[in-house]
């Protein structure tokens, strides 16, 4: 009904388009408020009969309202790693949310931390701080609920751990600041991921009283561990070529003209910052293994391997 709507910001991107994909398979269209930023992407599902609204994390102006008439919010994470803005962001966009009547918040957060409520990663630090404003939030107000769910790390996004290796145009050499052995990441598909996070905002709106990760964290992890070596040598195995790691200092790693490119954010490089994701992957923050993904998809999730043999094959 009108003024108990599903909304879904930002419904476009990767794991933003997977969940949409999937969540509009069991929930009708027309419960559906689908925010962007850019919402012309959008127009199939308008034309299913969803809501579409435009919104942008960097115009707070835009989020005032984008989020009216619904009760339910899947808010996806600002997609960059800086902590401060990162932050902001998410808890003005958390406020206008409730300030709109939303009850329950899904927030996608991401799975280092082991479990835990603390990582030495730049990465997670916003994460963290959201997950702790909503908790907040949630024990000084028994009205509001919300689910965190820390996706896997994305199978997709390889490069930005292996020093921006191109499966088109590889180097022989992966120079991180990391020996490359375990503990490794739990790699996750990102469309698996998508599919999960769509079947746990399905469950919730057929039957929020009977809703098992209400102001809980839930891990989504891929079904083993990876080594950084080990990931490295599947890269070369699906391109036939010998690959191997170089560890180097972090001021080597950062120095390389294509880390540097990758993690200039806004004019400012930020290799040093990112860097501490390796230290966390060394502490076994990017390792747990859990069984949600595979129990909530109903099959093995498709394992690191299969998925970059795909993307080679494209």
């Amino acid at each position: 009904m009108v003024g108990d709507q599903i909304a879904i910001f930002p419904a476009s991107g990767k794991l933003g388009g997977s969940l949409v994909k999937y969540a509009l398979k069991t929930i009708p269209a027309h419960q559906v408020i689908l925010v962007a930023r850019h919402s012309s992407k959008l127009d199939n599902y308008r034309d299913a009969g969803a809501i579409i609204r435009t919104a942008d994390y960097d115009a707070p102006e835009t989020l005032q309202h984008a989020f009216s008439e619904a009760r339910t919010l899947f808010l996806i994470s600002y997609a960059n790693f800086e902590h401060e803005h990162r932050s902001k962001v998410h808890q003005y966009a958390i406020d206008c949310a409730r300030r709109s009547g939303v009850k329950h918040i899904f927030y996608t957060s991401l799975a280092f931390g082991a479990g835990g409520n603390s990582s030495v990663a730049h990465v997670m630090q916003a994460h963290l701080d959201t997950e702790r404003y909503l908790a907040k939030i949630s024990s000084e107000d028994p009205s509001f609920s919300y689910t965190c769910i820390r996706e896997g790390l994305y199978s997709e996004s390889f490069p930005i751990y292996t020093a921006s290796f191109n499966l088109t145009n590889p180097s022989s050499e992966v120079c991180i600041p990391h020996d490359g052995q375990a503990p490794g990441i739990a790699w996750a598909k990102i469309d698996e991921l998508g599919e999960a996070s769509a079947s746990i905002l399905s469950s919730f709106y057929s039957k929020p009283s009977e809703f098992g990760y209400k102001n809980r964290i839930v891990v989504l992890s891929g079904p083993r561990e990876w080594s950084l070596a080990e990931t490295v040598q599947a890269l070369g195995r699906a391109i036939g070529k010998e690959v191997k790691i170089r560890e180097v200092s972090v001021e080597e790693y950062i120095a390389q003209p294509q880390v540097e490119l990758r993690l200039t954010i806004k004019g400012t490089n930020m290799g040093k910052e990112w860097a501490t994701a390796f230290e966390a992957i060394r502490n076994g923050e990017a390792g747990v293994v859990t069984p949600d993904l595979k129990e909530i998809l109903g099959r093995e999730p498709e394992d690191f391997e299969t998925t970059i043999r795909k993307m080679v094959s494209i």
